[in-house]
């Protein structure tokens, strides 16, 4: 693979390693809301997906009951302060020192609202690593094509010059909808078999992203 010069991180799942919060706040919110049905992480992977809204249809939420907007917010409230628990994915420090040192400018380019996505990536030591953090300016998680094309534009980056890595199928969507190529992860939200089915390359983790490049 050619050697890129702008690396379109995703964020969750992909940098910061919070799968296990993710489950864990699915499970709280159902018992929240008096839902009875939990999920473990191989049942949570294979629901997971974006838009968000769908995802929740999948997990058994009923929005004539609870609206989408009212579980969207609870779920923020339980998994904002709780990430700070979480730290960074395997591989993610040793990949950002490597690109960085292959001179690579670095962007995050997630699905997470922007003070979130700053917050946490401050708390797990990342932040030094990237040029901009670009996130979403709402909670409800619905696309982060318009943000990408606006960035590339800006900066006036050719796609061909950029490489998205993330660690879902809409990793892939919004990589397409750039024009830039893509790389998946599999230790993230979505598991590795639903993850080939877009005929990208798929890493087992970060690790293996300095061998492809």
């Amino acid at each position: 693979m050619e050697k890129p010069t702008l690396i379109l991180w995703d964020w969750n799942g992909t940098l910061l390693d919070d799968l296990d919060l993710c489950v864990e706040s699915l499970n709280w919110l159902l018992a929240e809301f008096g839902y009875p049905q939990r999920y473990d992480t191989d049942q949570y992977r294979e629901i997971f997906g974006f838009p968000i809204i769908d995802y929740y249809r999948r997990a058994g939420f009923d929005f004539a009951r609870d609206s989408f907007e009212t579980l969207a917010h609870r779920y923020m409230e339980h998994y904002i302060p709780e990430s700070e628990g979480c730290g960074p994915a395997a591989g993610a420090v040793e990949t950002l020192e490597e690109l960085r040192r292959m001179g690579a400018e670095q962007v995050v380019l997630s699905a997470s609202p922007l003070p979130t996505l700053r917050r946490q990536a401050r708390q797990i030591g990342l932040e030094g690593y990237f040029s901009t953090l670009l996130g979403l300016g709402d909670i409800y998680a619905k696309s982060k094509v318009e943000l990408g094309l606006e960035f590339l534009r800006r900066r006036g980056f050719e796609p061909g010059q950029a490489l998205m890595v993330g660690d879902t199928v809409h990793d892939w969507e919004v990589a397409r909808a750039l024009g830039v190529r893509c790389v998946l992860c599999s230790a993230g939200h979505q598991p590795a078999h639903t993850l080939r089915d877009t005929g990208a390359p798929v890493l087992s983790s970060l690790f293996e992203l300095k061998e492809l490049l």
